[in-house]
């Protein structure tokens, strides 16, 4: 499965963890920035994101910075992208499976390396549950 990452300078440490995390796990990998710990603006790095996933289908996106929330709202504007933040391993999982989210956020700020691990490696294992879920996810995107 391929992986895009992407942080601003808050996140980057984190990002550069959970990478080798995942290279170690097998996942295929494709950092799409920041490269520098010099303050960036977020939206750069998860509209890369956000767009690396819409381009290849079963492709899998993280996103992250201080909060989670900068990224999460940026890459949600791409339509088909459903990112989730979170902030712990149920919900995480809860997003794969009820939500069919395609773009995980994560508060770099306010989470531990380990707990990062587990939340990233929940929203990997989970799988899309379907059936009323389906529905539901199908209404996300707003027709006027």
């Amino acid at each position: 499965m391929h992986i895009l990452i992407g942080s601003d300078h808050a996140g980057i440490d984190l990002k550069h963890h959970l990478k080798d995390h995942l290279k170690a796990a097998g996942y295929d990998v494709t950092d799409k920035g920041t490269h520098v710990k010099d303050s960036v603006d977020y939206p750069d790095f998860a509209h890369a994101v956000a767009a690396g996933v819409l381009q290849e289908p079963g492709a899998l996106g993280i996103v992250i910075c201080g909060s989670g929330n900068g990224v999460n709202i940026t890459a949600n504007r791409h339509v088909g992208v459903r990112s989730a933040l979170a902030w712990n391993p149920e919900v995480a999982a809860l997003a794969r499976q009820h939500n069919n989210a395609n773009v995980l956020a994560l508060p770099a700020r306010f989470i531990t390396v380990e707990v990062a691990y587990a939340i990233v490696d929940a929203f990997l294992a989970a799988v899309f549950e379907g059936g009323r879920h389906q529905r539901r996810v199908e209404k996300i995107e707003h027709k006027a």
